[in-house]
């Protein structure tokens, strides 16, 4: 592994220790490829992805903020659905910047409380 890898799974790691989702409040956690980003909620206490958005779903996508903001509002009309309005916000290594900020806004706009 390089230092920038150590660096990434520290962070990683940091963000990880301040935050569990539960069934009640689950995490709401991002991945970003250079192609894709994918959002999920997940309870942590049994291990279950409750619900899973990403951007290969959106027809004519691309790995903009647009998208990003499209994706967090998805994720958040799936969650009123079941019925969950509070999340726990895992950003991972990312900085809260660009797709990650407007995927959070996306999701604030859909009606979710971080």
């Amino acid at each position: 592994m390089t230092k920038k890898d150590n660096a990434r799974k520290k962070r990683i790691k940091r963000v990880r220790a301040k935050i569990k989702g539960m069934k009640e409040v689950p995490r709401l956690c991002i991945f970003r490829s250079s192609r894709y980003i994918y959002s999920q909620l997940i309870d942590d206490e049994n291990g279950n992805i409750l619900v899973s958005v990403d951007s290969r779903k959106i027809k004519g996508a691309k790995n903009t903020v647009e998208t990003a903001g499209k994706i967090g509002e998805e994720i958040a009309k799936l969650a009123v659905a079941k019925k969950i309005s509070k999340v726990v916000f895992d950003k991972r290594s990312y900085k809260y910047h660009g797709k990650v900020k407007a995927l959070a806004q996306g999701a604030r706009k859909g009606g979710l409380k971080f």
